[in-house]
């Protein structure tokens, strides 16, 4: 099943910074919708993906390594909460929480299209600058509405 049927404004209208519609229809056929939490780049060992850690303490981030590992992250547990049956296609909205947005959002959008190389594919999308997550060493945080279907 696919993430439903994009909209997009005429192309004398505004549109999008990167890959993603205006808005997204969802199917109509018999599915099953799914609200997924936050989910960062944090690996099961607790460590992050994106963060290299340095004898000092200190630390250097890569927002599009972090970007990637979030990505990665919700297929996971999309694949998870649909017995396989959904992905990252099936998301048709999300949420982007990014620190620094001056500084972060060319490199997320970047690995958001090495997902959806066409925005006729990607889900509607908002982005969202904060002044931190809930750890300093994380850039990006993504939300989702997904729906499968049930057939």
């Amino acid at each position: 099943m696919s993430n439903g049927t994009p909209f997009f404004l005429p192309a004398s209208k505004a549109q999008g910074l990167a890959n993603y519609p205006h808005a997204r229809l969802a199917p109509t056929t018999p599915h099953r919708t799914i609200y997924v939490s936050g989910t960062s780049s944090r690996r099961g060992d607790g460590t992050w993906d994106g963060v290299t850690e340095h004898p000092d303490g200190s630390f250097t981030l890569d927002i599009r390594a972090q970007t990637a590992a979030v990505l990665r992250n919700l297929e996971t547990i999309i694949q998870g909460a649909t017995d396989g049956r959904g992905g990252l296609g099936n998301i048709v909205d999300a949420t982007v929480f990014l620190v620094d947005l001056s500084k972060h959002y060319a490199g997320m959008n970047e690995e958001w299209n090495l997902v959806w190389p066409k925005k006729e594919d990607a889900p509607a999308r908002t982005t969202i600058g904060v002044n931190e997550l809930p750890n300093k060493r994380l850039l990006v945080e993504i939300k989702c509405t997904v729906v499968v279907d049930l057939d």
